[in-house]
Parts: C-alpha cells; structure tokens; sequence
C-alpha cells in the first residue's frame, strides 16, 4: 500500500565561498509522491552534493503530508540535485538568481556606515557581528544605568562569555520576571536582532508606551541576547548555514550539539538524534553544553521570580508553547492555547500576517529536549518558543528591511504574554 502525500518542496541554493557564477535559488515546488520515496530522494541529495543543508524541517524524519521541505545545496551542484529531483518528479523551478546578494545584504557593512550608538534606528535595523553586539551591550547598559544590568553567567564551549542584560526600572520593586533568549540556533540572525531591538525599544519608550510602563512597573525582564555565540561568530566567518553550537565532544568526528535538543526535558527522545554528525544532536548527556548548563542554572536559581519564558526562533511564524517533547497536552494547556490565539490575531490584525499558534508536537513536530518545554517543567508555567519571520520565502536570510517588521511582530506576542502575567501576579 502506497501513502501518497502532497509535497511543496522548496530547495534554496546556498551560495558558498567556492560558487561565484550560476548560483540561484530553487524556490516554490509541489509534486505528489510517496512518503517513502519522498525522504529517499531528499537523503539522495544530501549525501550527494558537497554542501547541502536542510532547512526544514530539521531532519529527513520529520517531513510530513502537505508539509514544506526546504533545502539548501551548493550551487555547483544544481544541475545535478535537479537531476534527482526531476527523476523523482519533484516539480522545480527556478525564482531566484542570485542568492549571493541576498546574503550580502544581510551582513552589516562598518565601512559604509558610521558606528551606531545604542540608541539609534539604524542600529537595530541590521544584522551585527558578536564583537559589535557585545559593544551595544556594554554601551546600552552605560547609558541606562536606571534600567540596565549586565550579567555574566558564564561562558561558551570556545570560552566566550554569555551576558544576560536585566531590563528592571530602578525603585520599582517588581512582582515577577521574564525570561527571553535569543540566537540559540546559530544561523537564526533575526534572533538576536530581536532582542537588540526589544531593549532598545524598552530604554527610548519605557514611559511613552502604556503598555510597558505597565508592564515595567510590575515585571523585569532578563534578556539574553545570543546564547549560542560561538555557532552565531561561525555563520559570520564561515559557514552562514550552521546551526549548533562548536563543542567538540571526545570520540566525536563532527562538531557541535544542538542546543534546543539539550535540555533535560525528554531529552533525545523521537525528534532528536544521537548522531554528532546531526543536525538535531542531543549532545553526550542532558546539560553537557555549557551554554545550556549556564542558562539552566541562572533560572533554576531565580525560578521562584521568573514566571515567564520566551525563546525566539526562526523561521515559520509561529508561536508554540509545551509540550514539544511528547504529544500529550500541558496541565495549562486551555490558558496556554487561548493566549498563543489571542497573539496571532493581534499579529493578523495589526500587522496583516500569519501566525500559527499550539502546542509544538502537534503544530509542527516531536523535538525533544528544548528550553521551553523544560521551563514549564520546571515551573515556569508562561513558557513559549516564537518562530519569528518568515515562512520559507528568505527563510534564514531574512533581509535587513524585515528586521523592524519582525521584531515589532514579536513585540506584540511578548506584551501579550507580558500583560497576562502582570494580571495574573495581581
């Protein structure tokens, strides 16, 4: 018996330092195939071609009936890849011819602009180097010495430190705090954009936005900016694809753990893998990463204030919350599910854009070991992933124009959570 599936398949073409002619993007294809010989011919390409990444979903094992696959592969090696796919009549065709400039686009350019200070607009409408990040930190903190603290909470496999800034207006004795995270997959950039752009806005309009005036008269926010700065300097200098972290675990071939698959909440179960060569590596135990040990112990440490979790993520437009690491539903599950509604219509509503919303195993797929599910676990019982812009269009190369429109997007969704719990810690 054949299991027929309708596929929109969606292979981008990943310029790399070696490819500088005909590399394009393939963009926007359907066929209708069987499951099976579907993921064959999608592991055909990956073991084939010499640099192939997928996009989405996060492994072959997750593609699903009328499902998006998206696939990045070294433009030497189209005419090949679309060889296989036209064998196993996967429809393609071709949208988008340089792909190079749309990566180009995305790197922020110092010589052609003069250093942004902290406050500016047009620092938090560009994607920046760690080195520059960790420069606004230190001078958003120096300026807002009111609203802003700096925390070291420890340090990256390859010895980088990992700041959290505190976002807590001064005399103000909050009731209950917030946790947002950002840049845990490395090639994410819109992340830590979003949450360079969520301090900003907080420090120029903590007293002109309403809503943050009151929701920082009650709460404080700590914010972690990249928790994965070591895969995040990588997209940077070398591979704009990778995704996890760059430890290197002993008897290990391949580099890097996938930090949203090593926290201890059904830890590398179906949905993540113990293959260090993996995209979704589970890591050699539970906590093994340092970044995720670092952020664990800070929450577990401050769990009795943090009543919200936010992880922002991309891409998909959705807003997920646990469980992720099994199909059955959270205890809050109702309160949960009505709020995540009541975010992706003020985003429809507002902003003219989609958003799914539910629980994470039953909205895209089982991906055990992630932060928000431990979170909840843990007690924190407002706990959320936000997959920021878009759906699949630029996908992890979201253009530098976006930024605003994304973050303002996830904004809302963070107010929305924000301004629940200040009633609920009434």
């Amino acid at each position: 018996l054949e299991i027929i599936i309708l596929l929109e398949l969606l292979v981008l073409v990943l310029l790399n330092k070696k490819c500088t002619e005909n590399c394009f993007q393939l963009q926007k294809m359907s066929s209708i195939y069987t499951n099976s010989q579907t993921k064959f011919t999608i592991y055909e390409v990956l073991h084939f071609a010499i640099y192939t990444v997928l996009w989405h979903p996060e492994s072959v094992q997750h593609i699903q009936q009328n499902k998006e696959v998206h696939l990045y592969v070294n433009g030497s090696d189209v005419n090949k890849v679309k060889d296989l796919l036209n064998n196993a009549k996967i429809h393609n065709e071709v949208q988008i011819d340089d792909v190079q400039e749309l990566i180009a686009k995305q790197i922020y350019n110092i010589s052609n602009h003069p250093r942004d200070i902290a406050g500016s607009r047009s620092h938090y409408e560009n994607y920046h180097p760690l080195e520059e990040i960790f420069s606004w930190m230190s001078e958003i903190t120096g300026k807002n010495p009111h609203l802003l603290q700096q925390i070291l909470i420890g340090s990256s496999s390859e010895k980088r430190p990992l700041y959290v800034l505190k976002l807590s207006v001064k005399g103000v004795t909050p009731k209950a705090a917030i946790w947002i995270d950002c840049g845990i997959h490395a090639r994410e950039w819109i992340s830590p954009a979003f949450c360079q752009w969520f301090l900003g806005y907080a420090v120029e309009h903590y007293q002109s936005d309403p809503d943050l005036s009151a929701i920082l008269n009650k709460l404080e926010f700590y914010v972690l900016p990249v928790m994965n700065v070591d895969g995040y300097e990588y997209t940077r200098t070398t591979d704009r694809m990778w995704r996890k972290n760059r430890s290197q675990h002993e008897g290990n071939f391949c580099k890097g753990t996938d930090l949203n698959r090593n926290f201890d909440a059904g830890w590398c179960g179906a949905g993540a893998s113990s293959d260090p060569c993996a995209q979704t590596y589970c890591g050699p135990f539970p906590e093994s990463e340092p970044e995720v040990r670092a952020v664990a112990d800070f929450i577990r440490k401050n769990k009795e204030s943090i009543k919200g979790y936010i992880s922002i993520h991309s891409y998909s437009q959705m807003v997920l919350f646990p469980y992720s690491y099994k199909t059955e539903r959270a205890k809050d599950h109702r309160e949960l599910m009505v709020l995540a509604k009541k975010a992706s219509d003020a985003i429809r509503v507002g902003y003219q854009n989609k958003f799914g919303f539910g629980p994470g195993a039953e909205t895209i797929y089982l991906a055990p070991g992630g932060s928000d599910d431990w979170a909840y676990d843990l007690g924190i019982k407002y706990s959320f992933t936000l997959e920021l812009q878009d759906r699949g269009r630029y996908g992890f190369l979201l253009p530098p124009y976006l930024i605003r429109a994304a973050c303002l997007e996830a904004y809302l969704t963070v107010k929305i959570i924000a301004l629940h719990i200040v009633e609920k810690t009434e």
